[in-house]
């Protein structure tokens, strides 16, 4: 039976070695990729999609101001209408999954990596990630981080500053750290 790619065992969630080569290369061409992208001036559009087109996983059209970090990128797919505000930063080693509609505000992070808790586990250089699934027409206020493993449903808001360490359910709005439901419908001031 042949062995898995570190690569294989990454997006699977798997405990994996990041100083793989064929990682360390994915890397790079990301970091080039991002380099790129992260130059362009506004009005750049044709250039923009290129270079969001070699990056990404899949793209339908989404809007990202730069900057705009990746580990990878290929493991990120957004749907059509997707918009990310300045600063957004997306640890892909597993994949990131954003629904159509969604807009994210700044300085928002999704972390798909993560790292074993066995400090044994952890001084052996192994890393692991678990994905991350965003419904369509969620709304992620700036500065809010979202862990590794969480789904977000359709239609939720995440308040600006929101730890999100658990599920969110459709239409739901949470706030806060770590992220909790908001009584109520007092949706105002939480985003921005």
């Amino acid at each position: 039976m042949p062995e898995i790619s570190q690569m294989a065992r990454m997006t699977a969630g798997e405990l994996y070695l990041p100083g793989d080569p064929e990682l360390v290369a994915a890397r790079k061409r990301a970091q080039l990729l991002m380099r790129d992208y992260n130059q362009t001036i506004y009005g750049d559009d044709a250039d923009r999609a290129r270079i969001l087109g070699a990056l990404l996983g899949s793209d339908k059209g989404a809007v990202i101001r730069p900057p705009f970090y990746v580990d990878y990128g290929s493991n990120i797919h957004l749907g059509q209408g997707v918009f990310l505000n300045y600063g957004c930063v997306l640890l892909d080693v597993c994949p990131i999954m954003i629904g159509p509609d969604t807009q994210i505000g700044p300085g928002t992070q999704i972390l798909t990596a993560d790292h074993p808790r066995d400090p044994k586990v952890r001084a052996q250089g192994l890393e692991m990630g678990k994905p991350i699934h965003i419904g369509a027409n969620v709304w992620i206020g700036g500065g809010a981080l979202l862990l590794p493993g969480v789904t977000v449903g359709d239609d939720a808001v995440i308040g600006a500053g929101a730890v999100v360490t658990r599920d969110v359910a459709t239409g739901q709005t949470v706030v806060g750290n770590p992220a909790r439901p908001l009584a109520g419908d007092d949706r105002t001031d939480v985003l921005s």
